[in-house]
């Protein structure tokens, strides 16, 4: 793999739904543009029920933002897969997408996404239940190929600092860039990355500003990585 220096982020948006109880795109939009991420990972991205058309709209993305989102769907209004969706900055090449379906108590699922053949990135909220989380995280460490180095990041959902993330700790660092949650208190480091051991973390932190702290009940976590 060539060397590589890039910012990946995550952001759990709920449903673009802010603290004052205001769906608004637009302000979650102007908090990811002010991460000045690669490549961000987007949590419930699409509304809950009947067709689960998209809370961030891809036409708005396209015209407020220099990102683009990861085809998942050609037939669906969502934006994503079991909400979870890419962001790439554009021009970014996008080599690979695959649904990886999660088992659990309720319906889950992750986003694996290759980034010009040379780097894969999983997208990922896992469940509520600490049994339902290690399940989830084997069964995406099962389906990796080791030889691609990988970033898995999202919504962890986990409030201890190292139980629940057995499945990963053979072949990943995790890390908690920082307590992301409560917005308006935050108090847990529910938001995560974790690096295969071809990649290294050389700063990381959590989107902390006014805006951030209205958009959604959860702030952004970025890192910065570098592959050898």
């Amino acid at each position: 793999m060539k060397a590589m220096q890039i910012r990946v982020a995550s952001y759990n948006i709920r449903k673009c739904i802010g603290l004052d109880r205001r769906r608004d795109p637009g302000r979650v939009l102007d908090v990811i543009n002010g991460v000045e991420a690669d490549v961000i990972a987007v949590q419930e991205a699409d509304k809950r029920l009947g067709a689960r058309p998209a809370a961030l709209p891809a036409a708005m993305i396209a015209t407020e933002t220099d990102f683009a989102p990861v085809e998942v769907d050609r037939r669906g209004a969502s934006l994503g897969f079991h909400g979870n969706a890419v962001l790439v900055r554009k021009g970014m090449r996008v080599t690979g997408v695959t649904r990886i379906e999660l088992p659990g108590t309720e319906p889950r699922g992750a986003l694996s996404v290759e980034i010009d053949g040379a780097l894969r990135l999983v997208a990922l909220h896992l469940g509520l239940l600490r049994r339902d989380r290690r399940r989830q995280l084997g069964a995406i460490a099962a389906q990796l190929d080791p030889a691609l180095p990988t970033v898995i990041l999202g919504d962890f959902n986990e409030w201890s600092p190292r139980r629940g993330l057995e499945p990963l700790q053979t072949d990943f660092a995790v890390h908690a860039p920082g307590r992301s949650f409560h917005a308006a208190r935050p108090v847990a480091a529910l938001d995560r990355v974790a690096l295969s051991t071809d990649l290294q973390l050389r700063d990381a932190g959590v989107v902390q500003d006014r805006k951030a702290r209205i958009a959604s009940d959860h702030l952004p976590i970025w890192a910065d990585i570098d592959a050898a």
